[in-house]
């Protein structure tokens, strides 16, 4: 075979060749280039014969590598198939909660024993952790930590690290003050309005000065604790002395605002520097317009009553006073359904500067399909609901003392501790030691104290010859005289005079005689009559006329109660808007 590449030479076999058709021809490979096309085309064949080739050396190699690897784990599998049946048969670890005392149990019992004495023998240490110790309590450790704090101004700020001056240190003759101090006060609870003005630094004579005036309007005291005072203390009349009052304005009622201030307090001088106030304190009184429109919402009870007024905006006190009146007149449970819808009004107020304030509950209501179900308002000075025919309140059953079962009902029975058959005149109920006890209807404590085998004991008087009494209390919670209403607490039960354990027995009374207290369900009406019924039917019918919503509109303020822009930039603001234009006329679709 004749090297291909050589050019110099022709190869054998070729047409060239002189040699005749008899002699051996030899195959020449040549090299020649494949283009692209070629070689994809002969892939797949060059795939096929490598899958049709013989295994290689490290083929054949890792086959058996394999085989034998796989023979182990089918070793291992069988030989922890029969590890796990013989511990099945030796069964070291039974359930402890089944046979117990059987001598499977005990084995099981003894295994459990001796893991355990392995856990302890294995445990590291049984010496206690030990702790940081206390940190010394000493005067220097004491001012290292107060170096650290950090103290409001109000409460002294004398905390902080102090540095000692060096030689270097100028002392200053006089160091420059502000020429005023704005702040904000606020009456603390339990605080006097004296005291809060000396704390920051206002004057006796001032004091004595601002509270006089103030008098002059409201009384001090009535001020409600929590309010916000605009102080500013001027310059001072000589080193070391306090700085006088120039002015105070504060919030006094929800429609009353005062002001004290000395002559000259905001003023500018025509050269551009402020005037320095002088004089003596003079007080200014703005009365706030205030709208008390009531605030009546109305809405459906859906699957919760109270779920459905709050989101109707409703506060949460008016839903609460709400929900206790309907319930003391129906059944909420049985008789209010979803489909019903509630009606609610609130005493409202609302100011010309934008607060408002909820008040009382004064009526609540239920509709149904449209119509008046259940209508009940807010009359008198005790604050009793009347309904619109003007009974009031009346009440759907015995309320129960104690929440407790009964253990002993009125009638004969053997007395527990003198053991003798006795008259019973009463019920028993079970309650513990320290439960509440609440009156069952309104009434009159007619007697609070020691009453021999009753022990500590409150009778109440109901009206129409009705009275009651609580025996064996562990304390009272109200004195003779007293008028309590129903559902408020009156004592607690105990174990007092002839008695076995805490609980509480319940007597009743009709003109004087003891009667069974369940034959009796109390019904407190009060009837309004005459005049009085006139002035509460005009009344109910003037809260009616009130629309859903019309409180929560702002009012709209006055001429002489729109204020002149202070800052620049509010000056600048005013002047861009434009004046309000006429309304442009509707046009019906």
């Amino acid at each position: 075979m004749n090297d291909a590449g050589d050019p110099g030479e022709e190869p054998e076999g070729s047409p060239g060749d002189s040699a005749s058709a008899g002699e051996s021809r030899a195959l020449v490979v040549v090299q020649a280039p494949i283009d692209h096309e070629t070689a994809r085309e002969l892939l797949p064949y060059l795939r096929n014969s490598k899958k049709l080739a013989g295994p290689t050396a490290s083929q054949r190699l890792k086959r058996r590598l394999m085989a034998r690897l796989a023979g182990y784990g089918e070793r291992y599998e069988a030989w922890r198939l029969d590890a796990s049946r013989w511990f099945d048969r030796l069964d070291i670890a039974p359930d402890l909660a089944e046979d117990i005392g059987s001598r499977r149990w005990l084995r099981g019992l003894g295994t459990m024993v001796g893991l355990g004495a392995v856990a302890l023998a294995f445990w590291p240490d049984l010496t206690p952790l030990e702790a940081r110790p206390a940190m010394p309590q000493s005067e220097d450790v004491t001012s290292e930590m107060r170096s650290q704090m950090i103290l409001p101004l109000a409460l002294g700020a004398d905390s902080g690290r102090r540095m000692g001056p060096t030689a270097a240190v100028i002392p200053l003759k006089s160091a420059p003050e502000r020429p005023q101090i704005q702040m904000v006060v606020t009456l603390a609870p339990g605080d006097s309005f004296a005291s809060m003005l000396r704390r920051a630094g206002v004057a006796g004579d001032d004091i004595d000065r601002a509270a006089a005036l103030v008098g002059q309007a409201v009384a001090v005291g009535d001020i409600q604790s929590g309010t916000q005072m605009d102080l500013v203390l001027g310059r001072r009349t000589a080193p070391g002395q306090p700085r006088p009052l120039d002015s105070l304005s504060f919030r006094a009622r929800f429609d009353l605002e005062l002001a004290l201030a000395r002559p000259g307090v905001g003023e500018v001088n025509p050269d551009g520097t402020p005037v320095i106030p002088s004089g003596p304190l003079a007080l200014q009184r703005n009365v706030i317009r205030v709208d008390e429109t009531p605030l009546r919402v109305r809405g459906v009870v859906g699957t919760s009553l109270y779920r459905s007024m709050r989101q109707a905006g409703v506060p949460a006190s008016a839903v609460q006073e709400y929900l206790k009146a309907l319930d003391a007149q129906i059944d909420m449970e049985r008789e209010l359904r979803p489909s019903d819808e509630f009606d609610i009004i609130l005493a409202y107020r609302r100011a010309a500067t934008g607060e408002r304030q909820a008040g009382q509950l004064l009526y609540a209501g239920v509709d149904r399909n449209g119509r008046a179900r259940t209508q009940l308002m807010r009359w008198g000075s005790d604050g009793r609901f009347y309904e619109a025919s003007g009974v009031g309140e009346q009440r759907r059953g015995l309320l129960a003392p104690v929440p407790g079962p009964i253990t002993s009902n009125f009638g004969m029975r053997r007395h527990p501790i003198l053991g003798y058959m006795r008259m019973h005149a009463g019920m028993d109920f079970k309650a513990s030691y320290g439960t509440p006890i609440v009156a069952v209807s309104d009434g009159r404590v007619t007697s609070a104290g020691r009453a021999a085998g009753c022990g500590i004991a409150v009778r109440l008087e109901h009206g129409g010859g009705l009275s009651t009494r609580y025996c064996h209390m562990s304390q009272m919670a109200v004195r003779a005289g007293m008028q309590v209403r129903r559902g408020q607490v009156i004592g607690y039960v105990g174990s007092t005079g002839l008695s076995t354990g805490p609980h509480l027995h319940y007597e009743m009374y009709r003109g004087g005689q003891v009667i069974n207290p369940a034959t009796v369900q109390f019904v407190s009406r009060a009837l309004l009559s005459g005049t009085e019924l006139i002035d509460f039917q005009r009344q109910l019918i003037k809260l009616k006329e009130v629309e859903v919503g019309a409180a929560l509109q702002d009012l709209a303020p006055l001429p002489n109660e729109t204020k002149a822009p202070v800052r620049e930039i509010q000056k600048v603001d005013t002047a861009r808007k434009p004046a309000p234009a006429a309304a442009a006329p509707k046009r019906k679709l």
